[in-house]
């Protein structure tokens, strides 16, 4: 078969390949082979090789005087391989056959053996496409699953019949993949996931969340991804909140598309930035409660709310950290600001998003204004960025921080002890000043502490 470009450079010390292939055989294998037939350009990322010929710990000792080794893999027949002088580690494995001992990822056994040839380990693999693998002393390509004239045909095909009973997490991979790269999912792989949706509960949120994370980060249009899991069953299993939003129309002058299409032209015009891509997810998914008729359409009065609490549900579910959920609960919340404020509302909007989520907020009014499908250009959001930023310029205070008084010095002056109400006068003087930013003086706000310390006696 026809060879990789001479610029297919596996990254490895000098000397190791040759290294290893006195004694067996070393191949460049996975997503990095993949993407090198779909793109002209390779994306530095994480490398991994596959080794025959080599017993385990042979290997280990042939890549000991080469950079570090961790053997954390080894029941799975890996080694992760730091070269010396690099910070990217390598998987190099064995060849191996997952045995299937019932359903779903946790139900299978890992037999690996240096025995085994390349072919063998390429068809365990999930989709034929990551089943190719190049071998470093030829440069010949090992295809024997057709992967390269399915990028070709951009098509996405699993490796076997059993694929995704063996792992379930395989749909939501063939899902994001078929998004990121707007591949087609060949006719009997969609079968098969229509027919296995239901395994999709057996895999643990954290796996879930690596595949979504993908999707939404890495594709141009995550929209691909999601209708594929509406159509397939996968959306009901493991997002019921947003399968609940498909069909809900929107009637009135507003809004083109139903929920569930306008919420997928949001994603899809929004920045490829994990928290603005989730706000866009979550931002409509509450209409379907909140909607009611009237006499020139719908109303979705609370939809904001309600979804920024639905938001953090579906998040901490899903196990995210606590800042992806915050930032896309407030991004969520706040998503109806308006823009026709007074400096000081303007001041408040800061204070309440946060500078450093404001300009997201605004990235996700522009997705949602185009994602309407009236043909709306979003200027007003450019003016009322260029506000912000002049605002911010002049470095008003918009949180407890940036007031020229501190706890210590109310505690000081006013012989105060450390407790709730020495947050209580700070945060009534952040008012203030929110009000009124050339108030902000030490000597003028504590004025401002003693008046409110003798209202409240």
């Amino acid at each position: 078969m026809k060879k990789p470009s001479s610029n297919f450079d596996p990254g490895l010390p000098e000397g190791l390949i040759e290294k290893i292939n006195s004694r067996g055989r070393i191949y460049e294998v996975g997503g990095t082979v993949r993407d090198k037939f779909i793109h002209s350009e390779m994306i530095n990322k994480d490398k991994d090789f596959l080794v025959t010929g080599i017993p385990y710990n042979d290997l280990s000792d042939i890549l000991k005087p080469y950079g570090r080794v961790d053997l954390v893999g080894k029941s799975f027949g890996v080694i992760k391989f730091t070269p010396r002088r690099k910070v990217i580690t390598f998987d190099i494995a064995l060849p191996r056959k997952e045995i299937s001992t019932g359903k779903g990822h946790r139900d299978f056994e890992i037999d690996f053996d240096h025995n085994l040839s390349v072919e063998v380990d390429l068809h365990r693999r999930d989709f034929t496409i990551n089943a190719i693998a190049v071998d470093l002393s030829t440069m010949d390509i090992i295809d024997p699953l057709g992967g390269k004239a399915d990028i070709e045909s951009r098509i996405i095909r699993m490796t076997s019949e059993n694929s995704f009973e063996d792992d379930p997490l395989r749909m939501l991979r063939a899902v994001q993949f078929a998004a990121r790269f707007e591949f087609e999912i060949e006719p009997r792989t969609l079968d098969s996931m229509k027919h296995n949706a239901g395994l999709l509960g057996t895999i643990s949120q954290e796996r879930i969340q690596e595949e979504l994370n993908k999707l939404l980060e890495l594709a141009n249009a995550p929209s691909i991804g999601f209708r594929l899991m509406r159509d397939t069953g996968l959306l009901n299993e493991f997002f019921p909140e947003l399968q609940a939003t498909v069909g809900v129309d929107q009637p009135g002058p507003y809004h083109k598309f139903d929920v569930f299409e306008h919420i997928m032209a949001t994603i899809d015009n929004a920045p490829k930035k994990l928290q603005t891509r989730f706000a866009a997810l979550f931002h409509d998914i509450c209409k379907p409660q909140t909607r009611e008729l009237v006499e020139d359409g719908a109303t979705f009065y609370g939809h904001d709310r309600k979804g920024a609490g639905v938001a953090r549900s579906v998040l901490k579910r899903l196990r995210y950290p606590n800042d992806v959920i915050e930032d896309t609960r407030i991004l969520v919340h706040r998503h109806m600001y308006t823009d026709r404020v007074t400096d000081k509302g303007l001041r408040r909007l800061i204070r309440n998003v946060g500078q450093e989520r404001i300009f997201d907020l605004l990235d996700l009014r522009r997705a949602d204004i185009v994602a309407q499908g009236r043909g709306l250009n979003p200027h007003q959001v450019d003016r009322f960025e260029k506000r912000i930023r002049e605002e911010l310029e002049r470095k008003p205070p918009f949180s407890i921080k940036d007031l020229a008084v501190n706890g210590y010095d109310i505690m000081s002056n006013f012989e105060i002890q450390e407790g709730p109400l020495v947050g209580k006068i700070l945060n009534f003087l952040l008012e203030a000043v929110l009000d009124e930013p050339d108030d902000n003086k030490h000597d003028l706000l504590l004025g401002k502490a003693k008046d409110f310390l003798e209202s409240q006696s």
